[in-house]
């Protein structure tokens, strides 16, 4: 989630020089800010959190609130709870660290019962492939991420200044490059994970128990002593990559394979294609760099952003690659507005070419080559049944906004525990159930089916690809509603297309702030709160994530949803039959589009 911070009016850090590092390499780096030396201070993410932990109070300051970011948590309060004059219903939001989804049986069903017992009965999988958990009690955080670290989970670095969780296609397939993703993922995963705050995590959360902490392979520990040397190196032996201060602002990678759009690539700060040969062995990977989706209402210098194409890079080159992107924008990144901090700001800021040739110059040894073509990118969701291997079959399961519900969660557990299936989590916010016999395909689908569950959607249901925020009541920056109200929003656009006789479907995304955590940005018709039961329009976007929408309504009513955009989709269904229609709304025009709309909104 994006910062409440201010950026003030004016402010541009556009020069060559870092506004603020750890690097020992680099000359007057700018005055530390108080977050930042506030970070610094912390020895390495631990007090104050540490010393709150135990205490009897029911809910941590607020400086104990930024270093609990990093370790996996996020304190929230029930706004429908708040009475004037009393306490908040302080609770914790819990997300684990999960590359490329994966969950194993034995941690959801660790998951299902701490969620039973001590958070509020739901999981939720979120738009980055990980579980999510609710209504944590401060006295409770402790016990439940240590139980999460006994069964092999983690929540180590899934929020706050840090590499996030690393996405990857859910899709458990043993060819088509699909194996070299995952593998890739995980070694990402683990080259950039902090080292001290891995001991401050432990020391918290298990005692110090060292036998849990991450265990690279032997690629990342070579990758991983580079760290220590040139301008990789932070200039602290402890956390030699991120330094005492960590990074400027959240940073997050993402891997696929040619063809596969299911990880919204072009929103990362990192986006890897991975090519591989007739083996599946990993030969190199084509590099996008300076996405992100955060922005923030009336102000202009923030703003959502796709990635640019860096180059091609072979396989042995990756990982010291990555690493080198994360230390240019480490001490490059600005500092001091935490708002115009992520890495899409540095490239937009200072372009490409710059970016480039200054990876090229101090921080990456490696050759950068032109990209190799890539088949046209598809939005993959998996949902039904697929052939995982010869002898293995998945399942993809819809949810809707990612929400696994008591009664559905104890169904799903069932077929889970019974067969002992890998869960994948997909940045659709579905799940497959993966590794499943061939012997076992029918008696799982005669169990789906008893249990009413769904395998697939109608082709043209906008359900299939529709994301949606938590949002209210518990998200601290939601303006509005997003999660509760998307399936209602839902039907009612799809009771206007079945009205209008259009057997189509829109890539429809929904928030309750501008902050993008379901990528709105990206979407046919994204819907992004700006007031209480008031949206922006977005309109534009493409059906494969390749092209960034359009705000072209601040504020609408979502009574008037329906009049709103009915006038745009009889011309598309119209003049557009042969196009989706984001690519309707990008062909006509932003004045005609405007014009359509403007035609909706007028009183009958």
């Amino acid at each position: 989630m994006e910062s409440n911070d201010a950026v003030k009016e004016g402010e541009n850090n556009s020069s060559q020089q870092p506004v603020a590092s750890n690097s020992a390499c680099l000359a007057n780096p700018s005055p530390a800010t108080k977050f930042e030396q506030f970070k610094a201070d912390s020895n390495f993410l631990r007090e104050p959190l540490a010393s709150e932990i135990e205490n009897l109070n029911n809910h941590f300051s607020n400086d104990a609130v930024q270093l609990l970011k990093f370790h996996g948590s996020y304190q929230q309060d029930n706004r429908e709870n708040r009475i004037k004059g009393k306490d908040r219903d302080w609770q914790m939001m819990l997300r684990l660290r999960s590359p490329g989804g994966r969950i194993p049986p034995s941690l959801f069903i660790a998951l299902d019962d701490l969620s039973k017992r001590l958070g509020n009965g739901t999981l939720r999988a979120t738009t980055r492939q990980a579980f999510q958990m609710h209504g944590i009690r401060k006295e409770n955080i402790r016990e439940v991420i240590g139980s999460i670290i006994k069964s092999m989970g983690s929540t180590l670095a899934a929020c706050g200044d840090i590499n996030r969780n690393v996405m990857a296609p859910a899709a458990p397939y043993d060819r088509g490059g699909y194996p070299a993703a995952r593998e890739l993922a995980n070694e990402i995963a683990d080259l950039l994970s902090p080292t001290a705050a891995e001991q401050t995590y432990l020391d918290l959360w298990v005692d110090g128990n060292l036998s849990y902490r991450i265990k690279p392979s032997k690629s990342v520990k070579e990758a991983r002593k580079k760290q220590h040397k040139g301008r990789l190196f932070s200039g602290v032996k402890r956390e030699p990559i991120y330094g005492s201060t960590y990074m400027p602002r959240k940073f997050k990678c993402a891997i696929t394979v040619p063809g596969d759009n299911s990880v919204d690539l072009l929103t990362q700060d990192i986006g890897l294609v991975a090519f591989t040969n007739k083996r599946e062995k990993l030969i190199g990977c084509n590099v996008y760099v300076g996405g992100g989706m955060g922005r923030t209402h009336n102000n202009e210098q923030t703003f959502a952003r796709i990635a640019e194409p860096l180059g091609y890079v072979t396989s042995e080159d990756i990982l010291e690659l990555v690493q080198a992107i994360l230390a240019l924008q480490r001490d490059y990144g600005d500092r001091k507005i935490r708002k115009h901090a992520r890495m899409k700001y540095l490239i937009n800021d200072m372009g490409i070419n710059w970016f480039k040739n200054e990876l090229k110059s101090n921080y990456f040894n490696g050759e950068i080559n032109e990209l190799r073509p890539e088949p046209k990118p598809i939005l993959e969701n998996y949902l039904g049944w697929h052939k995982q291997s010869k002898r293995l079959w998945f399942v993809g399961i819809p949810l809707n906004s990612g929400r696994l519900n008591a009664d559905f969660k104890d169904k799903i557990r069932k077929v889970i525990e019974t067969y002992q299936l890998d869960i994948r989590l997909t940045p659709n916010q579905d799940i497959l159930l993966c590794n499943i016999g061939n012997h076992q395909r029918q008696s799982i689908k005669n169990i789906l089916y008893e249990y009413q569950i769904n395998t697939t959607l109608p082709e043209n249901s906008l359900f299939r690809n529709a994301l949606a925020c938590p949002a209210l009541p518990l998200c601290g920056l939601a303006i509005t509603e997003a999660e509760r109200i998307a399936p209602n929003v839902i039907v009612r656009i799809e009771k206007l297309l079945r009205r209008l006789k259009i057997n189509k479907s829109i890539l429809i995304r929904m928030t309750g702030c501008p902050n993008g955590c379901a990528r709105p940005y990206m979407a046919e018709l994204g819907l992004v709160g700006s007031g209480v039961n008031q949206y922006q329009l977005w309109l534009g976007g493409s059906e494969n994530l390749q092209r960034l929408a359009r705000p072209y309504i601040q504020r609408m009513a979502l009574e008037n949803l329906e009049k709103t955009i009915e006038p745009l989709c009889m011309n598309w269904n119209k003049y557009g039959k042969k196009l989706s229609f984001g690519d309707y709304i990008n062909q006509v025009g932003e004045q005609a589009v405007e014009e359509m709309l403007s035609e909706g909104l007028q009183e009958p």
